[in-house]
């Protein structure tokens, strides 16, 4: 009997909620500023406008969800269609995550106040935060999706009481409300189309889907609905204090056609971090410089959420063979290293490159908005999904409206263009090349008697329940023969687990490593397979995927009503444990009395002593 198990869904609105305003809720720390660059005192209309497209494009998000319960986003939906749309899809989404880290990074130390410029300065620090933020995620920090959470709740904390500060401004500010009603319409679309990256982080919600507790539907919705009014709301109501503070009730011509690409260093502050000149004019010098430090703190968590959404992506198209396999290799913690790496390294060359706020927004609107695009019309267009005539017409016509957003961001803004169709152009490249070096697969051959798959498959004896239950959760030859040698002492029933970590965000289900496709499961499990055979040892043998090892040892331990749990000692270094958790402390402080704990390095078995006496 070979039992396994597939990642929990234990994430439930509450948690998933603030994880989707981590990413959808930061985009107000620039997009408020760029707003007003671009269309001063009409920012309001666009803002207003901007919020409709972002309710429709949110709703069309919940029928994704309903549609792909098991996880995934634009990379699923599109694969549904056709291979080579589902890796644009992909790579317009790892574009979008790219840009996110840069322009992340950039904004957190503008609100940090880090007088650096936009020069090698600028670009030293944000390279060194991006190669720390990699150096956590190397261990699989679980502690940082705790740290993102309460980062995010200090943000919506902060950003309600400086919207409650901003009511002296907001007459002001309605007053000073023009619609630009004399400029041509194409100039007012493109207008429209600069802001466009407020849609930023609806993409991810898709992506949790495969971790969110069922009904998915349900979930799904009440994650999106409550942050979306907190978005469109709040930033509506920053949109006008913002126009109607002194310092720019009278500007009148916005001031990107003012003054060109090299804007004054006032202009620069409000268009580059709103929000904190807001908190300063509403809550004063010191409260504003507090909430701008919450402001960055916010911007660095989106950037470490978009590491690893970035990674999860890579891992997909590498199990998929869409690119090489080695890239979604994973290490102890598990993580794909090589993936890892390259999310770091990416926005790194990118910020190499280009540090203005402005120009930087441009590269991210593309990729979010070709993301979202093929998204909501792969669902559009897929008969075989469970959606209505009505929805369908709905998500058809959100996905042409997201369409003529991309082709217009591609027509204006040639930088964005080659930004996403180099990117493009790479993955493709790659992709043909790997098919092209791909030997044809041959017919696999029968699994041989006493291969390893076969011994886990083999048939067991009945369990009897009066005997007593023995847990392995350590691996190692030694470890193997140590446990089977005191079942065989106790006449006990052997259980094994090995738990395979993936620490990713849900991409696209199915990639989920099974003990089919874990090589080093099927070696490990199967050695104390043959082990406990040749010894007469009743042998259960149990695989978990889970990013949680201690509380899936503790749930099997006493699942199966065992006696003794046999672990083995680290070999990890303090600080790997200190970020990805320290296993054998944590189950000691959760083991019930009645289990005994065995604690072993892995050496050879040793005579007598080795043996609990009694046992």
């Amino acid at each position: 009997m070979l039992v396994t198990q597939r990642r929990p869904r234990n994430l439930d609105w509450l948690h998933a909620g603030p994880l989707l305003f981590g990413d959808w809720g930061t985009s107000r720390l620039y997009v408020l500023g760029l707003a007003f660059y671009y269309t001063a005192h009409a920012s309001v209309a666009y803002l207003a406008a901007m919020s409709a497209v972002m309710i429709v494009v949110a709703w069309a998000y919940t029928v994704v969800c309903r549609c792909f319960p098991d996880g995934g986003g634009v990379y699923t939906a599109a694969r549904q269609i056709n291979g080579p749309l589902s890796v644009i899809g992909a790579t317009l989404l790892v574009g979008g995550y790219i840009v996110t880290v840069a322009i992340s990074v950039v904004e957190a130390f503008h609100y940090f106040g880090a007088a650096v410029g936009h020069g090698w300065g600028l670009f030293a620090l944000c390279a060194m935060v991006i190669i720390l933020l990699g150096a956590v995620n190397w261990f699989g920090a679980r502690s940082a999706g705790r740290l993102a959470l309460i980062i995010a709740t200090a943000s919506l904390l902060v950003s309600l009481v400086i919207a409650a500060a901003c009511a002296p401004y907001l007459k002001e500010g309605v007053r000073t409300i023009s619609l630009h009603s004399s400029q041509p319409a194409w100039d007012r679309w493109v207008s429209f189309v600069a802001i466009v990256l407020a849609l930023s982080g609806v993409e991810s919600v898709a992506n949790m889907t495969g971790l969110m507790k069922e009904p998915v539907v349900r979930t799904s919705r009440r994650t999106i609905w409550p942050v979306l009014t907190e978005v469109v709301l709040l930033n509506l109501v920053f949109g006008v204090a913002l126009t109607g503070l002194p310092a720019l009730a009278a500007t009148t011509t916005p001031d990107a056609l003012t003054h060109g690409a090299t804007p004054p260093p006032e202009v620069v502050a409000y268009r580059d971090t709103a929000m904190k000149v807001l908190a300063q004019a509403t809550l004063g010098q010191t409260l504003g410089h507090i909430a701008a430090v919450v402001f960055g703190l916010l911007l660095l968590s989106a950037a470490n959420t978009a590491i690893m959404a970035k990674v999860s992506v890579l891992y997909s198209l590498a199990h998929d063979r869409e690119l090489p396999p080695r890239i979604g290799a994973l290490n102890y913690s598990g993580v794909p290293a090589v993936a890892l790496v390259i999310a770091c390294v990416l926005p790194m060359v990118v910020l190499a490159v280009e540090r203005d706020v402005a120009r930087l927004a441009e590269l991210y609107a593309i990729g979010v908005c070709g993301a979202v695009t093929i998204n909501v019309l792969c669902c559009a267009i897929n008969r075989a999904l469970p959606i209505g005539r009505r929805e369908r017409a709905a998500l058809a016509t959100t996905g042409a409206v997201m369409l003529a957003v991309s082709l217009t961001i591609l027509a204006t803004k040639w930088h964005a263009a080659v930004f996403a169709g180099g990117l493009v152009a790479v993955v493709l490249g790659v992709r043909a090349a790997l098919r092209a070096t791909q030997v044809p697969e041959e017919e696999a051959l029968p699994v041989p008697a006493r291969g390893w798959l076969a011994e886990l498959e083999a048939p067991q004896p009945p369990i009897d329940a009066s005997k007593p239950r023995i847990m392995l959760a350590a691996r190692g030859r030694y470890q193997a023969e140590f446990a089977v040698d005191l079942a065989t002492k106790r006449d006990a029933t052997l259980f094994a687990m090995y738990v395979r970590t993936l620490r990713l965000m849900d991409v696209a289900p199915g990639t989920v490593p099974s003990v089919r496709d874990d090589p080093q499961a099927i070696e490990a499990l199967g050695t104390i397979a043959v082990l406990a055979r040749s010894r007469g040892v009743r042998f259960v043998p149990i695989y978990v995927c889970s990013d949680t090892i201690a509380e899936e040892i503790l749930d099997y331990t006493v699942t199966f009503g065992c006696d003794t749990l046999i672990l083995g000692k680290t070999r990890r270094r303090l600080l790997a444990r200190r970020l990805s958790g320290d296993v054998v402390a944590e189950v000691a402080e959760h083991l019930p009395d009645s289990v005994q704990m065995i604690l072993r390095e892995g050496h050879p078995i040793a005579p007598g002593p080795s043996v609990p006496p009694g046992a």
